[in-house]
């Protein structure tokens, strides 16, 4: 099955294959994510004229979902071969308050990718990936995950009613655990990191009693990490077909960044959108125990030495960062910076986030405020310049990150006279 091409892809398709980012060898449309020749990773390569007939009209026409954006997608032009909890058009909320006490005089946006249906920006990804995987031929939907895609994989399996296996680190909130299992479909925790469990679904999708078996980021990863695009491409529909001039973007496997950036791209050279006055600047966010890109960033390095993950913004705990080395491609080639926050700053910021904007993050959310600020104070961030950051998921997934900091300011008995000892009558 690993083999397998999508046959028919569609007449629709603006993809023509999967290219290698390292030595740039061609193959076809497949469940393939290394290259045959230096085992570099795949991605989708589109037609460039394809990708050109695509009009603004038509998109601003298409559903109110991700699919709105099918022409410049890998598969799901045809709205019945879609695997979809039809994710997407999520708010760009406009956050002043918060730009006013971290310093921005331009206007900041936050991308709220909580309001996806399981919660978090990986919908985005698992709708595109199991697209791919419903015309591969697959009959069975898996992962490895830090909690979110685990959420993301069950809940589209269980719509679609198809078979799920997901695998998640032992220890991972019971947020993310209960809302994973709740689907019914088959949950496996390791007792190990997200960076074991990786490793084991590798090694799995190549057994034989895995070969009818989808993993999202693994088998079919080139598809899944065009999900990631749809975020960009919004974000500039909503800002009326403009590229901002500066994008602040949580990091775990460094994809998110890339293809955020890649999206940019693409609806620069197509026409559809009109970049900044000098480019845009791509920035990455880590937390303090888990920062393997930032750190080799900050040494100036091509090298990223993996980490052994601590700390509890758990959904970006990948320490051996598959696109690390194209994250910091994107960043360097933009001019941004990356920076990293403690487990302390990402409970502040997730506390700034709420108080300022109303957007209750999850930790990851905690993370990019956090960075955002220090790249602010710090320079990086022109405080003048517009800025998106990105929230990609929901903070009720990660309550116990706050739990012990926030509360009932007041605690009375039900009588007027406690009411006004207590003071809430002056």
């Amino acid at each position: 099955m690993t083999s397998a091409v999508i046959a028919p892809l569609g007449v629709d398709s603006p993809a023509r294959g999967l290219e290698c980012r390292g030595c740039g060898a061609r193959f076809p449309l497949a469940a393939q994510h290394a290259c045959y020749e230096c085992f570099g990773p795949l991605e989708v390569w589109y037609d460039a004229d394809s990708l050109a007939k695509v009009t603004r009209a038509q998109i601003e026409a298409g559903p109110q979902n991700i699919w709105r954006y099918a022409g410049l997608l890998p598969v799901g032009q045809q709205a019945a071969d879609r695997v979809s909890l039809n994710p997407g058009l999520t708010p760009l909320v406009r956050a002043d308050a918060l730009a006013a006490e971290i310093g921005l005089r331009a206007p900041l946006w936050i991308k709220d990718d909580s309001a996806n249906p399981t919660h978090s920006f990986k919908d985005r990804v698992v709708s595109v990936a199991l697209t791919a995987a419903k015309a591969l031929g697959f009959t069975r939907y898996a992962c490895a995950s830090t909690g979110n895609l685990a959420n993301s994989v069950a809940a589209h399996a269980a719509r679609a009613g198809v078979p799920s296996i997901v695998f998640i680190p032992h220890d991972l909130e019971p947020g993310k655990i209960i809302t994973t299992a709740v689907y019914g479909g088959d949950l496996v925790a390791i007792e190990g990191s997200y960076d074991d469990v990786n490793r084991l679904c590798s090694e799995l999708v190549e057994t034989d009693e895995f070969e009818d078996t989808a993993f999202v980021n693994v088998n079919v990863r080139p598809f899944y990490a065009e999900g990631s695009k749809t975020l960009g491409y919004e974000v500039a529909e909503q800002l009326g077909w403009r590229i901002p001039a500066q994008v602040v973007i949580p990091m775990a496997s460094g994809e998110l960044l890339t293809k955020i950036d890649k999206a940019f791209e693409e609806l620069v050279s197509s026409g559809l959108a009109v970049a900044p006055e000098g480019g845009w600047k791509v920035f990455g966010a880590q937390s303090l125990g888990c920062n393997p890109i930032a750190t080799a960033l900050h040494a100036g390095t091509d090298v990223i030495t993996p980490v052994k993950p601590t700390g509890i913004a758990k959904s970006l705990n990948i320490g051996d960062p598959a696109a690390g080395l194209y994250a910091l491609e994107a960043v360097r080639r933009t001019g941004g910076w990356m920076d990293y926050a403690s487990d302390d700053e990402i409970r502040d910021a997730i506390r700034l986030l709420a108080r300022t904007t109303g957007v209750f993050a999850e930790t990851a959310g905690g993370v990019t405020t956090a960075v955002t600020a220090k790249l602010v104070a710090s320079g990086k961030l022109d405080p003048d310049l517009e800025t998106v950051v990105f929230n990609t998921g929901e903070g009720l997934k990660t309550l116990d990150a706050v739990a012990e900091l926030v509360g009932p300011t007041y605690r009375v008995k039900p009588s007027l006279k406690a009411a006004r000892e207590a003071g809430l009558l002056g």
